[in-house]
């Protein structure tokens, strides 16, 4: 195939002509770096893109694991808690397809280098003095939050192309691992009586000058897609981009039921105090974390469509298992239970999606996130009619719908790792 000694990602497969839109990553800084110097710049980029993962899923927790006691500051019902978290939703469904046609454009690393304003975007919400300054808080958290969702997996996946073996899963892991840790240093400030606008400002301070020292290691990607005549401004909709946005719905629906009411629903109907009920969610983000660790080598053993059909349904169970018994030991079980099912569910939906463009990245992404978002307060509307545990049975639901659609990521059963062309 000739010589690759200059190649900017050394140990990615040659590219195949006719496979798509042009994709490009430069692993190191221009495209005449020698080789051991890209390979030691993409192990920088690789650590980089973790990182900010990881900061990312620490300080998106942290409001979440402390949405009880903004409710109680704030004397709202869990009606008015669902109405409040629809702001989320509005932000990022404005926020990602715009930020997709960004990254389509400049690359992912000019918005994934913003990251430190979504940082400090979490402590808003402390700030809210009644449910419209809530709604308005959880509006822009969203917007923020989406903005850097979807550059991050897009240079996640340029890291991935370059290093030529899958890693993808493991980002998604350090994210997890990320959220247990602000989930359980958010339990830790409630249990000594630390108020949440505190607690946030500084948790949000310091994740935002952790992800300024990332900057500078992040992959220089350019332009995600080139197809001819410039950046593609429409997405054309397809059956396949509808299975997999509806995939990605029902997982993050129920993973945001979690994020948002596992606190709720282990102190109000087991009857946990506040510092135990925060472990609901680090307790899921351990298992989703432990979940992801093994889910590129568990996609190469088994393939894509089997593991997210399986994790599906492994997380119908342990949530349905969770709200029927309703005592702390056994929810705790089931949102545990349910972390290891979901854990791989949307990365290898995403995986899928951003094969292709960052515009397709965008839109399973901006829908799966309409679940995590939309999906709660829906949640907490059906709560005010018929109790929490009644109204979970819609994240079971959806589990089971992404159980029944997961054939669909069959595609990606590409289970060999790429090897790089003689």
């Amino acid at each position: 195939m000739g010589d690759r000694s200059n190649d900017p990602c050394p140990n990615a497969p040659s590219p195949r002509p006719k496979d798509g839109p042009e994709q490009t990553a430069a692993c190191g800084p221009g495209n005449k770096a020698p080789r051991r110097f890209a390979i030691r710049s993409g192990a920088s980029h690789r650590a980089a893109i973790t990182g900010v993962f990881f900061l990312n899923g620490a300080v998106f927790a942290a409001w979440y694991a402390r949405l009880p006691a903004i409710q109680d500051e704030l004397s709202l019902t869990p009606g008015q808690v669902g109405i409040a978290l629809l702001g989320a939703p509005v932000g990022l469904l404005l926020a990602q397809p715009a930020t997709g046609l960004l990254v389509a454009r400049r690359g992912s690393r000019p918005v994934v280098a913003a990251a430190p304003l979504s940082m400090l975007a979490v402590a808003l919400p402390a700030v809210a003095v009644d449910l419209p300054t809530l709604v308005a808080a959880v509006f822009v958290v969203g917007a923020a939050n989406g903005a850097l969702d979807i550059a991050m997996n897009t240079n996640g996946l340029a890291v991935e192309r370059c290093a030529g073996r899958p890693l993808f899963s493991s980002l998604h892991a350090a994210f997890s691992f990320g959220a247990l840790t602000g989930a359980a240093a958010a339990g830790a400030f409630a249990a000594v009586g630390v108020e949440p606008l505190a607690h946030l400002l500084a948790w949000g301070g310091v994740g935002a000058i952790a992800a300024l020292l990332l900057v500078p290691h992040l992959l220089t990607d350019e332009a995600t897609e080139r197809p001819a005549g410039g950046v593609r401004r429409r997405l054309r909709p397809t059956s396949r981009l509808l299975v997999l946005s509806t995939i990605a719905f029902c997982a993050l629906l129920a993973e945001g039921a979690v994020f948002d009411w596992s606190g709720i629903f282990l102190a109000r109907e087991a009857g946990a105090t506040e510092g135990v009920a925060a472990l609901g969610l680090a307790l899921f983000s351990l298992s989703m974390g432990v979940g992801r660790l093994g889910g590129d080598a568990m996609r190469v053993r088994v393939g894509a469509a089997v593991l997210a059909r399986v994790g599906a349904a492994a997380a119908a169970v342990g949530l349905a298992l969770a709200a029927a018994v309703s005592t702390v030991p056994v929810a705790l079980a089931g949102f545990g239970l349910m972390g290891i099912g979901l854990s791989v569910v949307f990365p290898l939906t995403l995986r899928v999606a951003g094969r292709e463009t960052a515009q397709q990245l965008a839109a399973v992404s901006a829908i799966g996130y309409t679940g995590f978002l939309a999906g709660p307060p829906l949640i907490g509307l059906l709560a005010e009619l018929g109790g929490l545990r009644g109204a979970l049975i819609l994240a079971v639901a959806a589990c089971v719908l992404a159980t029944a659609l997961a054939s669909a990521l069959r595609e990606a059963d590409d289970t060999a790792a790429p090897r790089p062309s003689a």
